[in-house]
């Protein structure tokens, strides 16, 4: 039977789930700068909390998917918010295993690009930072998604820019790079580039699953 209390535990583990992602992605983007600064010991803290946090996160998720089924709540739009739960969990999936590549592949990114992979990254994380208060709001104040929305696309176009510069800086001006080193530059560009791809297509899902509920 649905019930005020379990409609409630359901959002507060939404909130909490949210929450765990917003912080992985903030994790994943120290573990760069750590990487890039050779400081190996907080890169490896970094990896372990970035871990712990995915698996509390799936945890959460698995509870919340849990409650909507057994107690039956928000039937008609329950299709809609387990998509959505999964697209969230699929960017701090994304942050911790573009990390792990970090460590098991142990790029060489030379010292005159530690900015670009920084800025790129920044930009990249600020595009999920901006779309966890975009789910959130769905559940608290949907009518406020239009508003707050257009963040998340700027911020998705901008990393593109970034790593389109970055890019053609390493293939057209870094000429004592080998081309396999290249290729991996571009490999953990794509990388970072992913997560703002993955907030972009939640910016996509919310703004459909707003526009049904106000229908």
């Amino acid at each position: 039977m649905l019930t005020f209390k379990h409609a409630t535990k359901s959002i507060e583990l939404i909130e909490r789930f949210l929450s765990q992602v917003d912080q992985g992605v903030l994790v994943f983007q120290e573990g760069v700068k750590c990487y890039l600064a050779e400081n190996h010991q907080s890169f490896s803290d970094n990896l372990r909390t970035l871990s712990t946090l995915e698996t509390d996160a799936d945890i959460v998720k698995r509870k919340i998917e849990n409650l909507l089924y057994t107690r039956s709540l928000m039937p008609q739009l329950r299709g809609d918010i387990m998509r959505l739960l999964e697209d969230i969990d699929n960017i701090i999936d994304m942050a911790k295993s573009s990390l792990y590549q970090f460590d098991v592949e142990v790029p060489y990114i030379p010292a005159e690009l530690h900015a670009d992979f920084i800025k790129l990254t920044e930009v990249s994380v600020a595009a999920v930072e901006t779309v966890i208060p975009v789910a959130r709001a769905y559940f608290r104040d949907p009518e406020s998604i239009k508003e707050k929305i257009h963040r998340v696309y700027f911020y998705e176009k901008e990393v593109d820019k970034i790593a389109m510069t970055l890019k053609r800086k390493v293939f057209q001006e870094m000429t004592n790079l080998k081309l396999s080193e290249k290729f991996h530059l571009r490999y953990f560009t794509l990388h970072i580039e992913s997560l703002s791809d993955s907030a972009e297509k939640v910016a996509d899902l919310l703004s459909i699953m707003a526009i049904k509920r106000t229908l």
